[in-house]
């Protein structure tokens, strides 16, 4: 089901791309293909989570989060659990944020109802609808967790050494283990984790598996295998890790 308002984006092959500004329901595994537009995007899940890709890495949002995804920014939605998808187009010349690449945005209780009024306004707006959308952007903040954001190795034998962790998160991998397997000494692969994603390697190791358990939450995994499936020794000790990054624990986060 979707409420389309207005269209002004390409993708690869030349096809007309997803709406800028809609409310869009999809299905758990749906996938949107690369594209870009040529205005800012605020998406934000209702329900359910989306995930974000552009070439510098991976951004996804719970339905307490969104994501400001620049103009003439190349990327590709993925959506796990049902997810009613709002979607609020802004100029190119309105933007809030400082830094030119994508953003994960906190949502308030007021900038949810916001989200929604905007993304169901029909395009051109009146004045009422212009002045509701710029409230919004003057509420807009970055919500600065580094756990909702994965940043694409550069190196390849980075590249190599993530994709072995990401496979299968139950195993525990040693810097010096990763490095035999890439032929990579331990110090060199700590220096490309640091140099390339900004990061120790468990605190890096730390953030997949956040990002992860937020995928397989919504898509309604029990708290208990998110834990094991992720490589929290015990569910007290992923909800522990939960509550301190991302400010209340995963029960909560369903209730919302």
């Amino acid at each position: 089901m979707s409420n389309t308002r207005q269209a002004d984006a390409a993708s690869d092959d030349g096809t007309l791309s997803p709406t800028v500004t809609a409310v869009e329901r999809h299905p758990g595994g749906h996938r949107i293909a690369r594209h870009h537009h040529a205005r800012h995007q605020l998406v934000y899940p209702g329900s359910g989570l989306v995930e974000v890709t552009t070439d510098a890495g991976t951004w996804v949002a719970p339905s307490d989060r969104a994501i400001w995804v620049p103009a003439h920014s190349w990327h590709e939605h993925r959506f796990f659990g049902r997810t009613e998808f709002h979607c609020v187009a802004f100029d190119p010349d309105v933007n809030p944020f400082p830094d030119d690449g994508p953003q994960v945005v906190a949502v308030s209780a007021l900038v949810r109802e916001l989200v929604i009024a905007c993304s169901q306004a029909v395009e051109p707006l009146d004045d009422a609808g212009l002045r509701l959308r710029a409230v919004l952007v003057d509420q807009l903040r970055p919500c600065g967790e580094t756990a909702l954001w994965l940043r694409s190795p550069v190196d390849e034998r980075l590249r190599q050494a993530c994709a072995i962790v990401t496979d299968d998160l139950t195993q525990s991998h040693s810097l010096a283990q990763l490095g035999r397997r890439v032929a990579a000494g331990e110090r060199t692969l700590s220096r490309l984790f640091r140099d390339d994603l900004g990061l120790t390697y468990p605190q890096w190791r730390t953030q997949v598996r956040l990002h992860r358990a937020l995928i397989l939450l919504a898509d309604d995994v029990a708290v208990t295998d998110v834990a094991h499936l992720c490589g929290w020794a015990t569910p007290s000790a992923f909800i522990d890790t939960y509550r301190r990054t991302l400010g209340h624990t995963p029960g909560a986060r369903r209730g919302r």
